[in-house]
C-alpha cells in the first residue's frame, strides 16, 4: 500500500507480478471466510465482518444468517464526503455527487479485479449463481445490511441519506494498560513543557535519514520540544539535541495525556487516542484513508489540512505544528474530547449488533436464550440444539424429519444500484 497508495496500481508492479500474486492471496482469504463458518463442527449463526473481507455476505446468503459489518472509516455511499480511497484530485460534477459517486466507484474497480473470483466462489463452493456486475459493485449497500461506523459522531455526525440500517457507535478504545517508562523518557517530560509527539507508526520508509532530517529541523526551527517515535520505519536516533528525545514502543494512551500536540499518519486508532486526549492533530498521510482522517480533523477545525507525505517538507509541516499549537485548534480538540468522553463506542456496537438481529426469528421456540438451528417443517417452530436433541432422545421427533433454519435471506437478483438523493 506504500508503493501503490491509490486504487491504480504503478505500472512497476503491474510489471512484477505482483497483481496475479495478490489475486491467488485475495481468493484464499475468501475460502478461508468459508471455511471458519462452518468446519471443526462448527456452523456460524451470525457473521461480524468488515468490507474488504469481499466473502462475508456471500457466506451470509449460503447459509441464511444475518452479517454485520462492522469497519473504521465509510464504505455506504453518501454525498457528505468522498470515499476515503478515492483520492479524488478534480471533477467537473457537483461536489455532492462526486462524493457519492467516488463509492460506485471504488466499488466498481475492485469487483473489476476480484467479481470473477468472487463469482468462482459463489459458482463452485457455495453452489449460488453467479452475481452481475450491476450488482456485485454495490451489494451491501443494496441489500440493505447492517453497518456500524466507529468513529465518533462529534467528529463526523451520521450522514442524512444514511438509513437505520446504519449506525454510528463511536470510537472504540481499551482500558489503558500499565505501562512503567523508562527513568530517561520520565526525566525529559519532566524537564519542560509538553512537548509534540511525532510517529508514523508501523510506516517503514524508503528513506529514514531523510525524514528524520527534516522533522530535527523542523523541531529546532520551531525552538520546541519533541518526543519522536523510532517506530518500524528505522528513523536515526543519533546525535539528538536535548530539546528531542526518541522514542521506543510507548502506548499511546498512556503518553498523549503527557503531549501538547500529536504529528502522526492518520490511522484511525491514533486518530481516536489523539482526539479522546483533547491533542490537536497534524496528519502525514501515507495511503489509505489516513488522508481522511487528516480532513476530517481539519474540518473540525483540530488541525491543519492533512499532508501528503510526498509533499512533505520542513515549511509546510512547521506550518501544520503552528496550527496545532494555536490556541483555536487547542480549545477545538479540547471541547472534542469532553463529547468523546462521554460516549460509550464498543457498548453501544453491541447493542447496536444486537438491535440489528432478526432475534424473534433467530430464537429458539422452546429454550429462548439459545439460538434456533432447525425449523420443524411446515411450521414456523424452531429449535436449538439442545432442544432437538432432547426431543429426539425422548422421541417426541425425528432428526432427520429437521431442516435448517434460515434466518436471513438475501436476494442477489433483480437489484438495481441506488442512486443518490438530493436529501444527502
Amino acid at each position: 500500500m506504500v508503493r501503490n497508495p491509490s486504487l491504480i496500481p504503478s505500472i512497476k508492479t503491474l510489471e512484477s507480478g505482483e497483481i496475479g500474486r495478490r489475486r491467488k492471496m485475495s481468493y484464499e482469504m475468501i475460502e478461508g471466510c468459508w471455511k471458519s463458518c462452518i468446519e471443526n463442527d462448527f456452523i456460524a449463526d451470525a457473521i461480524i465482518a468488515n468490507p474488504p473481507s469481499f466473502a462475508h455476505v456471500h457466506c451470509a446468503e449460503r447459509l441464511c444468517i444475518p452479517v454485520w459489518i462492522v469497519f473504521t472509516m465509510p464504505w455506504s455511499p453518501t454525498m457528505s464526503f468522498p470515499h476515503p480511497l478515492a483520492n479524488i484530485q478534480s471533477s467537473n460534477a457537483e461536489p455532492r455527487v462526486t462524493n457519492y459517486l467516488s463509492y460506485i466507484l471504488v466499488e466498481a474497480l475492485t469487483w473489476q479485479g476480484l467479481g470473477d473470483l468472487v463469482n468462482r466462489f459463489r459458482r463452485r463452493i457455495l453452489g449460488l449463481d453467479e452475481v452481475a456486475f450491476t450488482m456485485g459493485i454495490c451489494l451491501p449497500s443494496t441489500l440493505k445490511v447492517p453497518h456500524t461506523y466507529t468513529w465518533s459522531p462529534a467528529l463526523i455526525p451520521k450522514p442524512l441519506n444514511w438509513g437505520d440500517e446504519i449506525d454510528i457507535s463511536g470510537f472504540f478504545f481499551h482500558s489503558q494498560p500499565s505501562f512503567k517508562p523508562d527513568a530517561s523518557l520520565t526525566a525529559f517530560l519532566d524537564a519542560g513543557p509538553p512537548p509534540i509527539y511525532i510517529g508514523f507508526g508501523s510506516i517503514v520508509v524508503d528513506d529514514p535519514t531523510t525524514l528524520t532530517q527534516k522533522l530535527l529541523t523542523t523541531v529546532s526551527n520551531l525552538k520546541i520540544r519533541a518526543l519522536i517515535s523510532k517506530g518500524w520505519g528505522g528513523l536515526d536516533a543519533k546525535n539528538v539535541p536535548e530539546n528531542m528525545y526518541f522514542l521506543g514502543n510507548c502506548p499511546h494512551d498512556w503518553l498523549f495525556p503527557r503531549v501538547s500536540a500529536v504529528v502522526h499518519h492518520g490511522g484511525a486508532g491514533t486518530t481516536a487516542i489523539g482526539l479522546k486526549c483533547g491533542k490537536p492533530t497534524v496528519v502525514v498521510s501515507f495511503f489509505g484513508d489516513q488522508k481522511f482522517w487528516g480532513e476530517m480533523v481539519a474540518r473540525a477545525g483540530a488541525g491543519p489540512n492533512p499532508i501528503p507525505f510526498k509533499e512533505l517538507t520542513v515549511q509546510n509541516l512547521e506550518e501544520g505544528i503552528k496550527v496545532a499549537l494555536s490556541e483555536k485548534a487547542q480549545s477545538a480538540a479540547k471541547e472534542m474530547s469532553a463529547r468523546i468522553d462521554k460516549e460509550e463506542g464498543v457498548e453501544h456496537a453491541v447493542d447496536g449488533f444486537h438491535r440489528l438481529l432478526p432475534l424473534k426469528r433467530m430464537r429458539c421456540s422452546i429454550l429462548p436464550e439459545r439460538v434456533a438451528v432447525w425449523t420443524i417443517p411446515n411450521t414456523t417452530f424452531r429449535i436449538s440444539n439442545l432442544a432437538a436433541g432432547v426431543l429426539d432422545k425422548e422421541r417426541k421427533l425425528k432428526l432427520k424429519d429437521l431442516v435448517l433454519t434460515r434466518h436471513k435471506l438475501y436476494d442477489t437478483e433483480n437489484q438495481q444500484v441506488p442512486l443518490p438523493s438530493r436529501a444527502n
